[in-house]
């Protein structure tokens, strides 16, 4: 297939280049349920999406410098001695990351709390392993978003920067 111009392209903010994968039976059936399930119009549609997890996963893991936005979500028994007390001390510890806190009982035992944050990656991980190290704590995940400043502004109000996930 002809490709278009590289200075043609550069000009178009809608061109999309296109490839070609191969997939055996059994990957490509799997794939198309994946689709199914998920609601993707298109084969293109889930492919991006995959290809963009995956280079933000890759992008994270190599930068630990820059702003991100993220969600901690873990299990605890609230039986456990003082736990309960322990997080929170954490989370007001670190009250310029925590942006807000959700709680839910799932049984007469076990809690679920998810805490979003926002700040460096660095203070963000370092955070997210303080938590999920302390004993009684388990289920512990981050979904990190790497962020980049907008410039500051205002709206005839208090001057910010929004927050724009990469990629």
């Amino acid at each position: 297939m002809p490709r278009e111009c590289p200075l043609r392209r550069n000009q178009r903010k809608d061109y999309m280049d296109r490839f070609t994968i191969s997939l055996d039976e059994k990957l490509a059936a799997a794939f198309d349920e994946l689709i199914k399930e998920r609601g993707y119009a298109t084969r293109s549609e889930a492919v991006r999406d995959i290809l963009r997890s995956h280079l933000q996963q890759s992008e994270e893991k190599r930068d630990d410098k820059g702003e991100c936005v993220a969600n901690l979500s873990y299990v605890y028994n609230h039986h456990e001695r003082e736990l309960s007390e322990r997080l929170t001390r954490i989370q007001h510890a670190h009250h310029d990351l925590t942006v807000s806190t959700m709680h839910a009982h799932l049984d007469h035992d076990q809690c679920i709390e998810s805490v979003i944050l926002k700040g460096t990656v660095h203070k963000v991980r370092r955070f997210a392993d303080e938590i999920s190290a302390e004993t009684g704590v388990r289920h512990g995940k981050l979904n990190l978003v790497n962020v980049e400043l907008g410039k500051p502004h205002s709206h005839g109000g208090a001057s910010h920067r929004h927050l724009k996930p990469r990629h």
